[in-house]
């Protein structure tokens, strides 16, 4: 299947390890331009070079430099930017969801609703301007299910959630959509921190194991495609049917 996005410039962010590079990877398989960015100019630089795309150095907590990020790929890259898939790393959990400090919650609300809101408002003129854009932001199926330790992700990717439907229905007739990707147990190091093997972390899941990063970045790189245009403002789950909610 043709994608079409050959040639279009793409933006991943959190991309220097885990689903982020992956779904990179998949794009830059498809002949996209890809910019990734990660706060670790080493581990990013290493990315890039591994997938065949150009490095950045972005600090998702720092809202000030979205604007500075996207011009910085745009002109590096010749053009604007036309896919961008927003990605961040889990706050911390706690097993008492009365116990996060007030300073956690304005950083897992920066880092989850107001980092990708501060890059979307960069890129969004020019997408409208030329009828085309792609949107995905990566989440996870605790917006469905709220998953027990987990209440700061629990609470903002929720937020983020509905900031994309209404963003979607708003710029739908210019061309732009905007997805959620919902993840489910897929083997990153966020799993391994929070279950001792994959085999524990795959338990009561019905595709009988944990997914994997490419299974994650085929769907980004369908959402991100030509194909998928009339697909938006949608949360779509990749967790081998973890998730009991309709």
């Amino acid at each position: 299947m043709d994608l079409g996005i050959s040639g279009r410039v793409a933006l991943v962010t959190g991309a220097s390890k885990g689903i982020g590079a992956a779904i990179a990877a998949e794009l830059a398989a498809e002949g996209a331009r890809v910019a990734v960015a990660s706060r670790s100019r080493e581990r990013i630089d290493a990315t890039a070079s591994r997938i065949g795309a150009t490095g950045f150095v972005f600090d998702s907590l720092d809202l000030d430099a979205a604007p500075a990020l996207v011009a910085d790929v745009e002109q590096a890259l010749g053009d604007p930017i036309e896919l961008l898939v927003t990605n961040t790393g889990g706050p911390p959990g706690n097993p008492d969801p009365t116990a996060f400090p007030r300073e956690q919650w304005e950083a897992a609300y920066r880092e989850l609703v107001l980092a990708p809101i501060a890059l979307i408002e960069t890129v969004l003129p020019a997408m409208r301007e030329r009828r085309f854009g792609r949107i995905v932001n990566v989440s996870s199926s605790s917006v469905r299910e709220p998953i027990a330790n987990l209440m700061l992700s629990n609470a903002h990717r929720s937020a983020t959630l509905s900031a994309f439907k209404t963003l979607a229905r708003a710029v739908a007739g210019d061309g732009v959509t905007l997805n959620t990707l919902l993840t489910g147990r897929i083997a990153t190091d966020r799993i391994a921190a929070l279950y001792p093997t994959l085999e524990a972390a795959a338990a009561g899941i019905p595709a009988g194991r944990v997914g994997t990063v490419e299974e994650m970045a085929a769907v980004a790189a369908f959402l991100c495609s030509d194909r998928a245009s009339y697909v938006t403002g949608e949360a779509i789950r990749v967790d081998g049917g973890m998730t009991h909610a309709v």
